[in-house]
């Protein structure tokens, strides 16, 4: 038996609901922007639908935060520098009515995060076990391996995110973010599969008395 404390777990759908809904939220904002003015004078003076998006898209992501530490009295690395990252870009874009900067957040957060990995592996270590071994069992070489896909594919989504935003419109933009991303990774993630059952470690057998 593990003395270690264990922290208390998320329903996985809830989970889901505090990881997608801030999402969520941005995109309905963003189509439904000009509705929301008239119904909420208040937002209307925030200006285009992208800047009450953006507003709305902040307080998403703090409740969404807010509500995890309530739970779990913990916060991943990975949703708090998003969180720390949406509300700091939000914030200069509704500041300086410039969308631009709500745009740049999905880049510097990817390139933060592939740079993070990457760097981790030139030193020799394969930080994604740390975030991921208590749900994956896999050798040092898989995590080796996974660490530096997860890295490359980070840059990928900020190149992706750089080429859709100063090509296409904010709607475009807002709906790939939304919609795009999320299929992307899905896909990423599956074809990964293969990888953690080469290097799946035989689980270990308990002790019986």
């Amino acid at each position: 038996m593990s003395n270690a404390a264990t922290k208390p777990n998320i329903n996985p759908y809830l989970k889901m609901a505090l990881d997608l809904g801030p999402l969520v939220v941005f995109f309905f904002a963003n189509s439904q922007g000009k509705k929301l003015a008239v119904k909420y004078p208040i937002l209307a003076d925030l200006g285009e639908p992208i800047f009450i998006a953006t507003a709305l898209f902040m307080v998403a992501t703090f409740i969404s935060l807010s509500v995890s530490w309530a739970l779990t009295r913990s916060l991943p690395i990975m949703p708090l520098v998003t969180g720390v990252v949406v509300l700091v870009f939000g914030g200069l874009t509704i500041y300086l009515h410039n969308d631009t900067f709500i745009k740049l957040k999905p880049t510097i957060v990817n390139t933060l995060f592939g740079s993070v990995l990457l760097i981790g592996l030139m030193f020799g270590k394969s930080l994604l076990k740390y975030a991921f071994e208590a749900a994956f069992k896999i050798d040092e070489e898989g995590w080796r391996k996974l660490t530096f896909r997860w890295g490359c594919f980070f840059f990928a989504l900020a190149a992706i995110n750089e080429v859709v935003w100063r090509n296409f419109s904010t709607d475009f933009w807002v709906a790939f973010k939304v919609w795009g991303n999320m299929p992307l990774t899905f896909i990423f993630m599956m074809f990964q599969m293969k990888l953690w059952k080469d290097h799946e470690l035989p689980e270990e057998e308990e002790d019986t008395v």
